[in-house]
């Protein structure tokens, strides 16, 4: 009797742990079934390493960027769009690791735990994915950059449809650089600088600052700053870009006052700035819906009053990912709440994803963002000039980041007011100077193409 009892405990045993061996291959055949679908050593999608059948890409309009065809993958016909679109529809071996070839590869393959890719396998192409993307203005905003590097973002602050997104340099797929890896002109080309950059934003972080001081100083509206040139801040000095006088602290962003916000980056002090940066997403790990983006840096030193100047004027060790930035002016345009760009319009045969629910990416005060908005405003009608943006009603911020040994970055962020228009941009040029060059000129570039087609 015991030996019967003890033989069938002993088989009680073994079925629990047949029963949970199943248990964890179920588990893990659902998380990563769809990775082992889409292994680049499946050949019914790839063929030596690179995508050859998968479902349609198209932008907004139905514009096809990447069809498969004959077991192989075409393009656009254009090579201006091939190159302005590289970015987002990525490459079809994976390098643009960002790419929707590559991020959405399941997706295009039509893969499901019950099947996996039977109706690829079959029709030799997998579901399509349309984009919020507008081809054409991908290809105004990359020519408008011209022969500068960096990336022109614009999206719909109310909805986070991602209209345009461009990152240079770029490539033609069709026609693919023997020299891409070695060539110098093709430094950081597999990097869309849109969600995977990194740059030092200028004096567009004096929103960050304003933002601050509009939350912790009650009386910073009646406050008057003197520029001189320089201020002086006990450990050194922090140098502005022109002699301002006595001004207020509206006047003080619209003049992009290094001395008026030095002063006032060090009376907030680094532990204000730093919670106001972090409550805004910095030094966190974010995703634009199932894109991740690289984490903007804020770290304001707490010893140095100099350093901890500069920081609030955006230079020292800031760096923003143009995205981020983005969500954070939508959030200034929308009341509070920043919404995530989203490059996806819908997925599947006929569309089974659409109009998806915005995700928010970052929260503002509401009281705080209706400021720095009637700011941002002020900055156009009193110093750039409503005219640059004709039709807008824009609402704007340039900086000019200096770069050790190299030229500054052109950097501007905005978003126009028009009713019907609700679009925020953000561009960075390479090497190209002022904020209120290359940057601002061909943000409103790609603006005026969506005044004259989409509202």
């Amino acid at each position: 009797m015991k030996k019967t009892v003890k033989r069938a405990g002993i088989v009680y045993v073994l079925i629990i742990l047949f029963l949970a061996g199943v248990a964890v291959i179920t588990a893990q055949f659902i998380m990563n079934g769809s990775d082992w679908a889409t292994n680049k050593v499946n050949r019914h999608i790839y063929s030596n390493g690179t995508v050859v059948n998968a479902g349609t890409i198209t932008d907004r309009n139905g514009v096809e960027l990447a069809v498969s065809k004959n077991n192989k993958r075409v393009f656009n016909s254009s090579a201006a769009v091939r190159k302005a679109v590289l970015h987002i529809v990525g490459d079809t071996s994976g390098v643009i690791s960002t790419g929707t070839h590559n991020l959405y590869r399941s997706n295009l393959a039509g893969y499901n735990i019950f099947d996996g890719i039977l109706s690829l396998k079959r029709k030799g192409t997998g579901p399509g994915i349309r984009l919020n993307i507008d081809s054409h203005a991908n290809r105004i905003a990359a020519e408008a950059l011209g022969n500068y590097n960096g990336t022109l973002i614009v999206c719909n602050y109310k909805t986070g449809e991602l209209l345009c997104s461009v990152s240079k340099p770029a490539y033609d797929v069709n026609y693919v650089p023997r020299d891409l890896r070695t060539n110098p002109v093709y430094e950081g080309v597999f990097l869309d600088k849109a969600v995977s950059g990194k740059y030092t934003p200028g004096s567009v972080m004096k929103l960050i600052t304003a933002a601050c001081a509009i939350e912790n100083i009650p009386d910073i509206d009646s406050r008057v700053f003197t520029c001189e040139g320089e201020y002086q801040t006990g450990d050194g000095k922090v140098i502005c870009n022109g002699v301002h006088g006595k001004i207020n602290f509206s006047q003080a962003l619209a003049q992009s006052c290094n001395c008026a916000f030095a002063q006032i980056s060090i009376e907030l002090g680094a532990g204000n700035l730093l919670s106001t940066a972090n409550s805004l997403g910095f030094n966190k790990h974010l995703s634009a819906k199932e894109v991740p983006l690289t984490v903007s840096r804020f770290a304001p030193p707490k010893g140095n009053k100099t350093e901890l100047g500069w920081a609030g004027i955006g230079q020292s060790t800031t760096q923003v990912n143009p995205t981020h930035f983005l969500a954070i002016i939508n959030a200034i345009a929308n009341g509070g709440t920043g919404y995530a760009p989203d490059r996806i319009a819908a997925m599947g045969p006929v569309g089974d994803v659409v109009g998806r629910m915005p995700s928010v990416l970052v929260r503002m005060n509401p009281q705080t963002a209706a400021k720095l908005r009637a700011m941002m405003r002020s900055n156009v009608t009193d110093k750039y000039g409503d005219g640059n943006f004709p039709g807008l009603e824009m609402c704007a911020k340039t900086g000019t980041a200096e770069n050790d040994g190299k030229k500054s970055t052109s950097v501007f962020a905005g978003f126009s007011q028009r009713e019907g228009l609700p679009l925020a941009v953000i561009c960075f040029a390479e090497e190209a100077g002022w904020g209120s060059g290359v940057a601002m000129k061909a943000s409103n570039t790609v603006l005026q193409y969506f005044l004259r087609n989409y509202e």
